[in-house]
């Protein structure tokens, strides 16, 4: 019977079938940023608690029912906490852009060298200016006119041209304003001189992690003064742009986010200090508690370091996931299993939900989870486990492990880096194998010689050291970063597409009996699904400003000559682009002049005509109509005469100010916008704009209840 082979096979799998917990408690997170509204989170929680209920009802004492049981309640309890947690950071945010005299308190300073300004946080404590006051701000000062008092816990009162959080500008672009709801942000915006500093920080008040990357950027120039700040502080505001890009393209910006390698570097550097100092002790080390005594200055440098580095979500993992490892060493247990991942995903779920959608998030569960599963088959450890050999034999064994382990990891995280970043590099793995080693012996040792020989003036050489280890780091980034084929973009990855791959994923690595394979298919079925999604042939941003259209050719062009990086940079990824986009006003599939732009595409033996604004100057109406009337799409970031609609497709102000940024395919007809019908996230929803912090959600909840209705009740 079907029910009898799913209890053998569960029993087969009775050790990893607890691993499924976090991943249940992680699909409940998800499911209400995917779900629409609050009738449809209460529906999916009062559907999940349902099943959980049914499941234990029928349960004769196998464990299929009970396994369906706990896990729809962690769906339930992975909703329901993110949910409550949107509620309980509910701010008032800035309705519309303005400019306005904020007073507030420093809660933290973050220089940006390499881009001469430092960003502020500030508490809002008094505001003027038009609407309510968002209660915390993020501001980028000139790093030139920056007062000398400015640092955390001072008072200041700064002049500041203010914006609320910008949603995608484009469909699939970064959600800055989700990020910022969370992060308690209502503004942001650029502030002017002079900054007033009404009242300076406590007497004494130091900001260590400040100071301390002031310390390194003063020892070592440029990019290596910033990655060495990254590796200490976590503070990358010194990498200069180009390096970082160059960084990300050869695969190795990992190394500049403080997680699990530098955390394991940092525990494995005291516990060796630690037992060789210590050692020299003939009474301490017959005692024989030098190991726990080693654990124990491992588990102190491992939240100290997390502490420094600013507590993110990938540190705070990579801690949680240290201190079990000392303590199963402690215990005499084995450290590194899944078990470890898994408690720390749910240390970081029950805390910080949110997390779950976020590229930092997945992308470090997913790569540990791929090494530990990877290493712990049976076959693999026989390949790389200890051998009596060769030292020279090892050596390439030790080499051969780490490539495969890296090519394993560039895999795994290829889905996740197309589906956030719309791009995806193949020579990771190999740069790795150096840059990994070059990192955790070289670079980060050699720092911590040179930060604790520095109080007596005798860190040059290590400084020196590190320096010259960070030089070839990069040399290597920028190498592999200007290979040919480097990387390849991909605009397109549907969400359910992705979900298949992370589901299939998730199967393979969690079980371990033959059955595991069957996540291929939905891996496989992933991984089709987005290779034969088209293309967008046009992109227009949320403003209407800007548009980038595909060429007959495969080429992207945009629309206004004078566009800065940051879009041309956002219009050519969301396109698929690994380059720079040509001018529309240069191709030849486009006519245009100051005002106007009139655009050709042939696609599957049709002809689509695009008709697109170019300025604010009035043209004339009747001429403009006329226009209009041809064009199959009309695109302007002003409101168009009431006689200006395009064929199909009529994108202006007024409509975009309801959809949000466009992807259109012309092949499908499909249009993709940033915001939908019925979205009811709070960050998306009108009354979050105007200051009313928790009302929205409540309301939603609410007005399913006979007889509520919160609307005609407010004043």
């Amino acid at each position: 019977m079907i029910q009898d082979a799913l209890e053998q096979r569960l029993e087969a799998e009775r050790d990893q079938l607890v691993l499924w917990v976090p991943v249940a408690l992680g699909a409940g997170a998800a499911a209400w940023f995917v779900l629409p509204d609050p009738r449809a989170w209460a529906a999916s929680l009062l559907l999940a608690l349902a099943t959980a209920l049914a499941a234990l009802v029928v349960a004769r004492g196998g464990r299929a029912p009970v396994l369906v049981a706990v896990l729809s309640l962690a769906v339930a309890i992975g909703l329901a906490l993110t949910w409550a947690r949107a509620e309980r950071v509910a701010a008032p945010v800035l309705a519309r852009p303005t400019i306005a005299w904020v007073t507030g308190r420093v809660e933290q300073v973050e220089p940006l060298p390499a881009r001469r300004l430092t960003r502020v946080t500030l508490a809002v404590q008094a505001w003027d200016g038009e609407g309510s006051a968002p209660a915390r701000v993020r501001i980028n000062l000139d790093a030139r006119t920056a007062p000398p008092g400015l640092a955390r816990g001072a008072m200041i009162r700064v002049r500041a041209r203010l914006m609320p959080p910008a949603p995608p500008a484009v469909p699939g672009a970064y959600d800055f304003a989700r990020v910022a709801w969370f992060a308690g942000l209502g503004a942001t915006g650029r502030g002017f001189a002079p900054v007033q500093v009404v009242m300076p920080a406590a007497a004494g008040a130091t900001d260590v992690r400040a100071a301390l990357t002031r310390h390194i950027e003063v020892r070592l120039a440029g990019s290596a003064g910033g990655i060495a700040a990254a590796l200490a502080t976590g503070d990358t505001g010194a990498i200069d742009e180009t390096d970082a890009e160059a960084m990300r393209r050869a695969g190795l910006a990992h190394l500049l986010s403080v997680s699990g390698l530098h955390i394991t570097a940092a525990v494995g550097l005291v516990m060796w200090l630690t037992l060789r100092l210590l050692a020299l002790s003939p009474r301490l080390a017959l005692t024989g508690q030098l190991p726990l005594i080693a654990a124990a200055a491992g588990a102190v440098a491992a939240i100290g370091y997390t502490w420094l580095t600013g507590a993110q979500v990938p540190t705070i993992r990579s801690c949680v996931a240290a201190l079990m490892v000392l303590v199963a060493l402690v215990l005499g247990r084995e450290a590194l299993t899944l078990r470890l991942v898994a408690a720390g995903a749910v240390v970081v779920l029950l805390c910080w939900p949110e997390s779950v959608v976020g590229p930092s998030f997945q992308l470090s569960f997913a790569a540990v989870t791929a090494i530990i599963a990877f290493h712990e088959h049976p076959r693999v450890r026989s390949w790389f486990g200890a051998h009596e050999e060769p030292r020279w034999r090892a050596v390439l064994r030790g080499a051969a492990s780490l490539l495969l382990t890296g090519l394993l990891v560039e895999l795994t995280l290829m889905p996740i880096a197309v589906y956030h970043f719309h791009q995806a590099g193949f020579y990771g793995a190999v740069a790795n194998i150096v840059a990994i080693p070059l990192t955790t012996f070289v670079v980060m040792p050699a720092e911590a010689v040179a930060l604790l020989l520095d109080p007596v003036g005798a860190g040059a050489p290590a400084w020196w050291v590190a320096d010259r280890a960070l030089a070839l780091l990069l040399w290597i980034a920028r190498t592999v970063a200007a290979a040919p084929g480097a990387v390849t973009a991909l605009p397109v990855m549907p969400l359910a597409a992705f979900g298949a791959m992370v589901a299939g994923g998730l199967w393979l690595a969690i079980w371990r009996t033959r059955w595991r394979y069957a996540g291929l298919v939905p891996v496989a079925i992933g991984a089709v699904w987005t290779i034969a999604t088209p293309v967008p042939d046009l992109i227009v941003t949320g403003d209407g400003r800007h548009l980038a259209l595909r060429g007959d050719d495969g080429g992207v062009a945009i629309l206004r000559d004078r566009t800065g990086d940051y879009v041309r940079d956002l219009l050519a990824e969301a396109g698929g682009l690994d380059g720079v986009p040509e001018l529309l006003s240069e191709t030849r599939g486009a006519r245009c002049n100051r005002d106007l732009c009139w655009m050709v595409r042939r696609v599957d033996g049709r002809v689509w005509r695009v008709l697109a604004t170019r300025s604010l100057y009035l043209v004339p109406a009747n001429e403009l109509i006329l226009l209009c009337r041809q064009a199959d799409v009309v695109v302007s970031e002003r409101r168009l005469p009431r006689g200006c609609q395009g064929r199909w497709l009529t994108l202006d102000r007024a409509t975009l100010a309801t959809t949000g940024g466009v992807r259109v395919t012309f092949a499908t007809g499909r249009v993709a916008t940033v915001r939908t019908a019925g979205d009811a996230h709070p960050w998306m929803l009108p009354g979050a704009r105007d200051g009313v912090g928790r009302s929205p959600m409540l309301a939603g909840w609410l007005s399913m209840l006979p007889g509520m209705d919160l609307e005609a009740k407010r004043p």
